[in-house]
């Protein structure tokens, strides 16, 4: 009975430690969305270029990784699921299945998992950096809102950058990945694409809109945020980069999860089978 109470009060404190996380979180997005638009005293060809420099890095540069990845993926699911549905018949079901799995679940995820690996540290050590050498009080000493010029153009070019990626990682992975395992199956292309074309719906694109500008925000917002929690030492760097890597880990999944459950939830509504 007291291990049952110990773990339903250890739930709770979780719950309620990543609630208030949650929100102080939410209050630094519009405290930078306000600072951006009333601060001036950088200037917005200042912010345009961070931003630029960040899609540049967060999208750009991350073009090679993701690509052998959505290759791969599209790959190894495309094989799977020729193997599984020509033995059962469903051919014809083989855009559905494709949509659901890559547009809609692993593309997001393994997109966002790449990000949160290159950008997401990246970011969370920089800030820190900045703030342990004391460069974000230099800022704010002439006049120049922090939040305005390191937090807002990092979270705005990383949203940018993880939309481009999944499109990029979802383009891969259906059209590479069928002329990847071209030689082991010998389905029209025509049929392939007749398929994909008909299984994709405008619910679809906005799952994946939803789900990639939230965890491209979640991201780099979380990142940023634990970069600014450094006081004065170095050495606080690396602690708070591991946890910005574990908080966004955790609030992708989360998101990602919630958004399909209400999906597929809303879908047995109309079904009338809840």
């Amino acid at each position: 009975m007291s291990l049952i109470f110990g773990t339903i009060d250890s739930m709770g404190r979780f719950v309620t430690r990543n609630l208030l996380y949650t929100y102080r979180v939410l209050i630094m997005v519009y405290l930078s969305m306000r600072a951006t638009i009333l601060d001036q005293a950088q200037g917005f060809r200042t912010i345009f270029s961070v931003i630029s420099a960040q899609i540049y890095f967060t999208g750009w540069q991350a073009l090679p990784l993701v690509t052998v990845m959505g290759l791969t993926t599209g790959s190894i699911i495309l094989l799977q699921a020729m193997s599984n549905l020509t033995m059962l018949g469903g051919t014809q079901m083989i855009g559905s299945f494709l949509i659901v799995m890559l547009v809609r679940e692993a593309g997001p995820l393994l997109v966002a998992l790449v990000v949160i690996a290159r950008s997401g540290t990246a970011v969370a050590s920089e800030v820190g950096n900045m703030r342990a050498n004391r460069e974000i009080e230099a800022l704010e000493s002439m006049g120049i809102n922090p939040l305005s010029f390191i937090v807002f153009p990092r979270v705005l070019g990383g949203v940018i950058s993880v939309i481009c990626l999944a499109f990029y990682f979802n383009f891969i992975a259906l059209i590479g990945g069928f002329f990847a395992t071209r030689l082991l199956h010998d389905m029209p292309f025509t049929f392939y694409s007749d398929s994909l074309m008909s299984a994709f719906g405008i619910e679809d694109l906005w799952i994946f809109l939803l789900k990639n500008a939230f965890s491209g925000m979640i991201i780099f917002i979380v990142s940023c945020y634990q970069g600014l929690l450094v006081k004065r030492s170095p050495h606080e760097v690396p602690q708070v980069t591991t946890q910005a890597v574990v908080n966004s880990i955790i609030f992708v999944i989360l998101f990602n999860l919630t958004v399909t459950a209400l999906f597929y939830l809303k879908q047995l509504m109309q079904l009338g089978v809840i």
